[in-house]
Parts: C-alpha cells; structure tokens; sequence
C-alpha cells in the first residue's frame, strides 16, 4: 500500500500501515476467520489516521519513538473486539462524504501497483546508520568523506559551503534549517545527520541528545548547507526494481577546493552501494 499511497502527502503518519499489517496478522495468530479479518481490517480504518505533526517542526518530539508500538497495541484490541462478535464496516473508504478516501485522503481512492504478495519482505532497505530512512547514504557519504578531509589535513573548520542533493522526499521529511528542539528534530535532521560524520567521522545514537548538539560545530556546518532535489535520486527511489535511496554531498573549502560523494543504497536483494 505504501508503494503508489503517500500518507505523509496528505499529513497523516505512515504508522497506519503498522496498525493496518499488524491487524490482519494478529487476527490471523487469533484464529479469525476471513470475513472476520476483513471486519478488523475495517475497524483499523474507522479509526482513521495520527497526524504526521509529532514528526516535523516545530512539533517533532519523541512519541516517533513509540508511534509504533502503541498502533501494534491497538491492532490487537481490534481483533480482540471482532473475536468477541463486533461487526466489520464495508465501506469504510469509499463511503461519500464520511468514509477514509473522503475524510482523510483529500476524495482519492488507494491506487495500487501489484497484488498483495512478498515484495516487501523481497525488498527490504536495511538501516545501516543511525539516522532517519532517506538520509541512510547521506550519513555514509559524509563519513567517507570525512576520511578524506582528514587524509588531506582539513577539517570541519575548512569548509565553506556544502551542497546536499537528495530525493524528493528527502527534502519534504527531513531537510530543517534553523532551531533543533530535542533528539526528534535532530533525528529527522538530514543537514544534522550530515554534519555530525564530517565532524566526528561517524553518526551514533548519543549524538542526537541535547548535551552533544551543544557542539557549535554542528549549526555552523548547518548553516552552510543548500539542499536540493537531484531528479535521478527521485526517479530511482520510486523504481520498484531498485527502490534506492540516493544521496549526494558536496564539498568546498575555503581555498576553493571541492570534495563530492554520491551514493546509492539500493534494496534488497542488491543491498550495494
């Protein structure tokens, strides 16, 4: 569903899919019937969507970290209610005016690019780094390239400007100039993510919390980042044969020299840079 159906487009969080997966599982595990999994599957949709807002600045805050859980808690209440004789509601989506489509999908049906199956499982984008999805590769990218300013006697002083280029949902996620609250923010920071490896040489989960941002380094390299949308990135991203994440960083010092890297995570069964 998450393939031709961009929830966050709509401002709603994509932790729908986890309820919607996790409902049919666990009414599957509970011995539900199929007409009853389609009652619970329903049943998720009546409980339309969280807002996207816990995720993107000024609200970005920690409820990220439990989004989650707390959809898989309420997917098993679900089946617990249907397994108890509730009732199911057919047409939750397509109902006018107070169905899903109409309510929260601003009137549009789910389109879909190919029956249900093992393409996710088949296709699965590993987090290598400590940072958010679609910053994978720009982390990497800035830590290789944090070797090669060492190797060259710079350092994170030497800069003078940076370039990011990513996808285009890289730049609607997480590219956030300005204040940082808290690790949330910092997290889906893609101008922090990339900072932090070009000073330290690397991205670690303490290097999100408020003590280490204290650091001035990090907003001074902040400051010098334009982030931009690299077609190719996009175009590559969306392809179901490669699903690839697509980052490039650019360098320039402040004698004029310049250091560039690009990267590609592509998924599973690739898995290659």
């Amino acid at each position: 569903m998450a393939l031709e159906n961009s929830f966050n487009r709509v401002g709603l969080d994509h932790v729908i899919l986890v309820k919607l997966a996790s409902a049919a599982v666990v009414s599957k595990m509970l011995g539900n019937t199929r007409e009853q999994t389609v009652d619970v599957v329903s049943q998720v949709f009546v409980d339309g969507a969280a807002l996207r807002t816990y995720r993107h600045a000024p609200n970005a805050g920690s409820r990220k970290s439990w989004a989650a859980g707390d959809a898989c808690s309420r997917a098993v209440n679900l089946a617990l209610v249907v397994k108890n004789g509730e009732m199911g509601y057919n047409s939750v989506l397509s109902a006018k005016t107070w169905g899903f489509y109409d309510v929260e999908f601003k009137g549009q049906p789910f389109k879909f690019q190919r029956p249900y199956g093992s393409y996710v499982m088949e296709n699965v984008l590993f987090k290598l780094r400590a940072a958010e999805f679609h910053a994978q590769s720009a982390v990497e990218a800035s830590i290789q390239l944090s070797k090669e300013m060492k190797q060259a006697g710079k350092t994170s002083d030497d800069i003078k400007a940076i370039r990011l280029g990513t996808q285009e949902a890289g730049v609607r996620i997480i590219s956030k100039a300005g204040k940082l609250n808290n690790y949330a923010d910092r997290d889906h920071s893609l101008q922090y993510m990339v900072a932090v490896p070009l000073i330290h040489g690397d991205l670690e989960p303490h290097m999100y919390t408020d003590d280490f941002a204290q650091d001035p380094r990090i907003d001074r390299l902040r400051s010098l980042m334009v982030v931009e949308e690299d077609a190719r990135f996009t175009r590559e991203y969306l392809e179901p044969e490669k699903r690839a994440i697509g980052n490039s960083v650019q360098i320039t010092f402040l004698d004029g020299t310049t250091i560039a890297r690009s990267l590609d995570y592509v998924s599973a069964p690739y898995c290659a840079l």
